[in-house]
């Protein structure tokens, strides 16, 4: 297996690290090591997911207990990514069950799922579905050194130092996770500020918000759908996914969490800038002001349509600065920016079938609605 280089930069050039979920394999694998083969491991190899690739991890502490259970404790490195759970203790408690399978138990610091809509059954330690691949591969592992006569099966704990101070700085509580910090990971190396990461959130965010079943949800560019969520939907905080640039993406993960729970949904509020939003009048999903150009034409498109266009509409440069223009006149404000939140909806409809009912709402920058 092909060790992995740490020291290799991310293409944006910041250190890579690695996740809570091989922070969790790496210390479970070091107490198993210690409970069966008697060895103290400075550090040990942890197989990273479908990669066919290993990464060394680093033992800060082994300690057997007196009940018989075996502590490890492995120190997460997050290289350069802006992650709440750099630095965290992240610790695997082993001890040997009856079953004669993996059992996963919750540690101190670690949540325990509360709401559906995750990977994880309600009830159950916040550890995914791979970190658990993760820790069960370095169960095997160990179990092939052993010279065997070895009990395969074990309960498995997996906790965080400080895990709940951590966790209130992370999104868990508004995802229904309590108590703790996840266990996550995906190919258990951490891409600082990677678009990938972004979007597994935003995925996740789509899954809590639909859950259990409600009846409406907004998606948002940023804190603009907060806002109104609140002030006129009373939605929980849950209910509101804040999507950022990735319009197109987070409108399939609506589609896909549906399909695949064969549901369908009453309302999706699609509430923004229409900086951001307008854009998809043009078939740009990606909002990005890398990846798109401005709104602008396609919003005096539409005031050319309605007969309410101006020379000085057509030279402003910026969206707000259209919305200024257009204040002393409100009932021509008020058709042009109804007609582009209805384009705006219809655009959102043709990507979605299991969704009754579709509304955009547009807004200022100082969160006055314009079309009130």
């Amino acid at each position: 297996m092909k060790p992995f280089d740490l020291t290799e930069r991310a293409e944006n050039g910041l250190r890579r690290g690695f996740t809570t979920g091989t922070c969790a394999a790496a210390a479970a694998k070091a107490a198993l090591l210690r409970m069966l083969c008697n060895e103290l491991p400075e550090q040990v190899s942890v197989s990273l997911p479908e990669s066919g690739q290993s990464l060394a991890v680093a033992i800060d502490r082994i300690a057997s207990e007196p009940d018989g259970a075996v502590r490890a404790d492995v120190v997460k490195d997050a290289g350069d990514d802006p992650d709440q759970t750099h630095r965290a203790r992240i610790f695997a408690r082993v001890r040997p069950n009856a079953q004669g399978e993996i059992v996963f138990r919750r540690g101190a610091g670690v949540g325990v799922v509360t709401q559906p809509g995750l990977q994880i059954r309600v009830g159950e330690p916040a550890i995914n579905p791979v970190p658990r691949k993760m820790i069960a591969q370095a169960v095997q592992e160990v179990l092939s050194e052993s010279d065997g006569g070895q009990p395969a099966g074990f309960d498995i704990e997996i906790g965080c130092v400080n895990g709940e101070e951590i966790a209130r700085r992370t999104f868990n509580p508004r995802l229904g996770i309590e108590g703790g910090i996840s266990i996550l990971g995906t190919t258990g190396i951490v891409e600082p500020k990677s678009m990938a990461a972004f979007k597994a959130s935003i995925e996740i965010y789509i899954r809590v918000a639909l859950g259990d079943g409600p009846l409406e949800m907004v998606l948002a560019p940023g804190n603009l759908g907060q806002r109104f969520a609140r002030a006129s939907l009373a939605l929980p905080l849950k209910g509101v996914v804040q999507m950022s640039n990735f319009i197109g993406f987070a409108i399939e993960c609506v589609e896909t969490t549906l399909r695949e729970n064969d549901r369908r949904f009453s309302r999706l509020w699609i509430v923004g800038h229409p900086g951001k939003l307008a854009k998809v009048l043009d078939g740009v999903w990606d909002t990005h002001s890398h990846q798109a150009p401005s709104a602008v034409a396609s919003i005096c498109r539409v005031a050319d349509e309605l007969g309410i266009a101006s020379e000085a509409l057509r030279a402003s440069r910026t969206v707000e600065g259209i919305a200024a223009l257009m204040e002393p006149r409100p009932a021509e404000a008020h058709a042009l920016w109804s007609e582009i939140e209805r384009r705006i909806a219809a655009a959102v409809r043709s990507k979605l079938t299991r969704v009754e009912n579709i509304r955009a709402r547009l807004f200022k920058m100082d969160g006055g609605a314009l079309a009130p």
